[in-house]
């Protein structure tokens, strides 16, 4: 794999920032994350956190180097992380438990495949042309998506969401994929602080005009300054896909084939950490690891 990455995560009006993104990879798949704990529940940060930590820690022990099954793994990686989220709110009897968003990428032979729950989003510019984003769980998006793109009678609020991460009810998230890359695909995961302050024409101009390393930090910027002193938490991961005979390769680029079969390299980011320690129940990571390996073997089995 050949890739440039560049992330960036900024705080903007809030008082804190609950926001998680990160990335890990082996020489042969990678992973990128980003969380966004959601406001009106107790410790976002500590929900956006744990996901992240727990995606990242199942990642590191199954991709050995590659994943199995790339789309059971996001399956079964994102519902463990959401148990894991309510282990910890009954752990201290919270009347109410941490929530949070979700998406994640996964780029193995070439191709990616894509989780997302809530309303962060993941873009694909290719040759400067929006090629796909996912479509938010909202009320609002629903009406959208209903009324064939027109505006709806009645506004919704955008921030309500109809499933996330740590909610009492079992979370609803869509898997996509696996698509191929070309050289020079641009793909940027963001929270809501930035597409909600621009529109999905600048996000795909910059991404398409721009190395990632230039794009992510003039988008966050802008979102920003369009937002003002309201401004939610603005986090965005994005990366360029480079192909072994493509171009020449961008500075900063990362050719993961130079690292060994069993090494892999992981940088998680958030503006600052979450409130408490977050202690991961390796247990349940462990039984999540278990359920893809015997889901894999009834598989085979059925085909055999």
């Amino acid at each position: 794999m050949k890739f440039s990455v560049f992330q960036l995560s900024r705080k903007g009006g809030r008082d804190n920032n609950e926001d998680r993104m990160g990335y890990c990879y082996t020489r042969a798949a990678g992973i990128f994350f980003l969380t966004d704990g959601m406001g009106g529940h107790p410790q976002g940060e500590v929900a956006a956190d744990i996901a992240l930590k727990v995606i990242a820690a199942m990642f590191q022990k199954e991709a050995q180097p590659e994943l199995p099954d790339v789309a059971l793994f996001l399956t079964t990686a994102v519902t463990a992380a959401h148990r894991q989220i309510l282990r910890y709110a009954a752990e201290r009897n919270m009347p109410d438990s941490p929530r949070t968003t979700v998406v994640a990428a996964v780029v193995q032979d070439g191709s990616v495949t894509w989780i997302h729950c809530g309303d962060s989003r993941l873009y694909l510019v290719r040759q400067a042309e929006l090629l796909l984003r996912t479509r938010d769980h909202s009320f609002a998006e629903q009406r959208l998506t209903a009324a064939g793109g027109l505006p709806a009678p009645q506004p919704v609020n955008r921030n309500m969401l109809f499933t996330c991460l740590g909610s009492p009810t079992r979370p609803m998230f869509e898997i996509s994929g696996p698509l191929a890359l070309r050289q020079g695909d641009r793909l940027m995961l963001c929270s809501d602080g930035l597409w909600s302050a621009l529109s999905d024409a600048d996000i795909t101009y910059h991404l398409g005009h721009k190395p990632v390393s230039q794009a992510v930090p003039d988008l966050v910027e802008y979102a920003l300054l369009e937002a003002g002193r309201s401004s939610d938490n603005v986090t965005a991961i994005a990366l360029e896909w480079e192909t072994p005979n493509g171009f020449e390769s961008t500075q900063g680029s990362i050719a993961s084939e130079l690292i060994e079969d069993t090494a892999f390299a992981t940088t998680n980011h958030g503006d600052q950490p979450a409130n408490g320690a977050v202690d991961l129940d390796e247990a349940a990571i462990d039984r999540a690891i278990a359920d893809i390996n015997e889901a894999i073997r009834q598989t085979a089995a059925k085909k055999a």
